[in-house]
């Protein structure tokens, strides 16, 4: 559960700790502990609230993957929640990433389908003296590793959704192409109701808290911000796109029920004229003209025959048949 445990001290890395080791460190100038947690159970998360003094409501929040994107003030401490997204073998699969930040300390818990953090990690390190900022400059690049892992999702979507489209011209319109259109669709609303929500949490940490982000990453939030909404104008087009291929869709496939129905209603018209002329011949009339005549019959059958030709070349013309 507990992924890594690490002091920074003007952003150079002191090494790992323990969970005891914490509040100790926490008391050095200049030191900040950047805590990584992976589904830890409630002991541990009780233990990490006695150690970074977090508050009881965050930590409750912070046991379940079930919250909403958001940024509370506990305090000295700041929680957020972030939604992550990942693409595995074809499937969307959503997880979430909770922060605690602070003065001198950063924690991670992830839930479910949430990206690693090591590569974020790693960048820091290699770069101390964006490190040396402070947990800002750490929640400012976990923030940014998420975002941009949106953007492979949303790429993948529209892949998906160019097939879908492929199929609806080259293929006959069918139930199976619908239903990939709807999912589709639903796939884009989830990831947009995940992404819009850190807007908002950017713009909160450009203009407030100023105890806990430091002045110098404030400006990086709004890189974020930006990022944020190029791949919501992606997931607008997306969904513009998706909805006029359902409507071409549907309307596909009411032009060809209605060239059924004309067809069905062309060879009805032809059927009509053997069908009344041989209901004559049901009738019980005992006189008619036709039926001393000797050539009465195959002249009968060819006139029809005739008849229903020439109705057959009309109707072709026009497209009916």
């Amino acid at each position: 559960m507990i992924m890594r445990c690490v002091a920074y001290k003007n952003g150079i890395s002191q090494g790992d700790l323990t969970i005891a080791q914490i509040s100790e460190v926490l008391q050095q100038e200049h030191t900040f502990v950047w805590l990584g947690l992976l589904e830890p159970d409630t002991q541990l998360l009780g233990q990490i609230q006695e150690e970074f003094g977090l508050h009881e409501l965050a930590i409750e929040d912070a046991c379940s993957a079930h919250q909403r994107p958001k940024i509370e003030e506990y305090g000295d401490s700041l929680f957020l929640v972030l939604h992550t997204a990942l693409m595995e073998e074809g499937a969307l699969s959503f997880g979430e990433t909770h922060l605690f930040i602070g003065n001198r300390f950063l924690v991670t818990v992830r839930h479910g389908a949430s990206v690693r953090l090591n590569k974020v990690r790693a960048r820091c390190e290699a770069n101390p003296g964006q490190l040396a900022k402070g947990p800002s400059y750490a929640l400012y690049a976990i923030m940014d590793y998420v975002v941009d892992n949106y953007m492979p999702v949303v790429e993948s979507l529209q892949e998906r959704f160019y097939i879908l489209e492929q199929a609806i011209f080259d293929q006959r319109p069918s139930r199976q192409t619908l239903e990939g259109l709807y999912e589709l669709k639903r796939e884009l609303l989830k990831v947009h109701a995940a992404i819009v929500p850190l807007i908002d949490i950017c713009n909160e940490l450009i203009r407030f808290h100023n105890g806990i982000i430091s002045k110098d990453v404030r400006i990086y939030f709004r890189d974020i911000a930006d990022h944020i909404k190029r791949i919501d104008q992606a997931i607008d087009a997306t969904r513009e796109m998706l909805i006029a291929a359902m409507q071409v869709h549907l309307t596909l496939e009411t032009v060809r029920q209605n060239e059924v129905v004309k067809g069905l209603a062309g060879w009805g018209a032809i059927l009509a004229i053997p069908t009344m002329v041989f209901s004559w011949y049901g009738m019980n009339f005992k006189y008619m003209p036709e039926l001393e005549w000797r050539y009465s019959y195959p002249a009968t059958v060819g006139l029809v025959a005739l008849a229903s030709l020439l109705l057959h070349r009309r109707l072709k013309r026009r497209g009916w048949i």
